[in-house]
Order: C-alpha cells, then structure tokens, then sequence
C-alpha cells in the first residue's frame, strides 16, 4: 500500500490539479469531521448524518459514473466504468449495515430528504458531465474516489488515531483495503491518461477550477455532519 499521497505519476494531471488547489484539498483530505472520525471522537450524530446523506449522494454519484460508460473513448473505458458503478452500489451496503444498527432500513433512508450539501455537490458533478466531455466529467468524479482513498490512508498514518474499539473502524477499513485503494489508484491515472489523449494541458486552468470546486464541495460534505451534531 502506497502513500497518501502517491496517487498518480509526477507532473500528471491528476498531480498537477491537486497541487493547485493544496489549501482547498488539505480542508477536505483533513477536513476536522476526518480528524475526529479518526480519533475516534466524533459524535455519533455527525457520523449518522452524514452516512444518511451520503448514501443518498451515491446514487446520484452512480448515476453519474454511468453516464462516463455513455462518454466512454474506448470500450476498455466503458467497461472499467461500468464496474466501478457495480462498486458504488456495493459501497451503499457498509451504509445500510451501520444505518440498521440504528433501526432504518433502505426504504427510511431513501425516504430522508436530501441535504443542500448532497443536492449541490451531486447535481454539480452531473451537470459537468452533461455539458463537458469524459475528461470533464472524471476530473468532477475523481475528488471523490481518490480522496476518500487517501482519507483512509492518512487516517491510517495518524498519530493521534485511536488504535483499540475504534467505533468507525470499518468505515475506515472499507476505504483502506487494497481494493478500494486500487480504484482510487486507477482513477488518477487514469486522469493522467486523459489529460494526455485530451488536452489537458491546454485546458489545465478549467480543469483544476473544476477539480478545486469539487474538493470545495467534499469540505462541505464533511462539515454538514458536524453541523448536526
């Protein structure tokens, strides 16, 4: 397992576009919501909130890695995208997991209304996907994926995480396992493989606004929990 902060090759685009927005992607990557998660003393209302909501952001966010098999360049692309939706909808269960253990089901989750946060950030990275190309479309996804990988890791790397009863440990083992890593790996590559098929060097400046904004909204994401508690 690399390092936090080894997603992608030097001088990548996906390097490159994280580099540019250091501030924006360090109040995300450890964001105070991560660091208390991390340490284990993040109300439990927080943590509920936000795994409520963010359940209900992956489905948009499903939706909108579909949409990268329709904008697809190549078949391999369609395919890895369609896998990864596969994933997605994996990923919801460790939500459902938790969510029964405070006695909602599927259906009271799908019944919770979504936040400002979730509406903003999901319909945000739909609406680049719609209007852009795949290159548009994975540099809005790519914050997601590849943050929450490296999330975990740093929690990982944390002096101050509690090591014993973590009460979020699966939640955390969920994104540090190998393949999840592995996902988050292959999403800035392949950012970087797009940024060299498709102009990404002519186009860095939108890019990186782009990719800046999306950090901008996984802050927000976090801080909505914290908000609750």
């Amino acid at each position: 397992m690399g390092a936090w902060n080894d997603y992608g090759r030097p001088g990548g685009l996906y390097r490159r576009m994280r580099d540019a927005c250091a501030e924006e992607w360090q109040a995300y990557t450890w964001h105070p919501f991560v660091r208390q998660l991390s340490a284990g003393q993040l109300p439990l209302p927080a943590f509920q909130t936000y795994l409520v909501q963010d359940y209900l952001f992956l489905i948009h966010f499903a939706r909108a890695k579909a949409l990268a098999v329709v904008k697809g360049e190549s078949l391999a692309a369609m395919r890895g995208k369609a896998a990864a939706v596969l994933a997605i909808l994996d990923e919801t269960k460790l939500h459902l997991k938790y969510c029964a253990g405070w006695g909602l089901d599927e259906a009271a989750v799908v019944a919770t209304p979504e936040s400002t946060e979730t509406v903003s950030y999901t319909r945000w990275v739909l609406d680049r996907g719609l209007h852009g190309d795949i290159l548009d479309l994975e540099v809005a996804l790519a914050p997601c994926t590849v943050g929450y990988g490296e999330v975990a890791l740093r929690i990982l790397a944390d002096p101050a995480r509690q090591a014993e009863g973590h009460a979020y440990q699966s939640w955390i083992d969920t994104y540090a396992a190998e393949d999840y890593q592995a996902l988050a790996r292959a999403a800035a590559e392949r950012l970087d493989a797009l940024g060299d098929s498709h102009g990404g060097e002519a186009r860095f400046a939108s890019l990186a606004r782009d990719f800046r904004e999306a950090a901008r909204l996984e802050a927000r994401f976090w801080q909505q929990g914290l908000d609750a508690s």
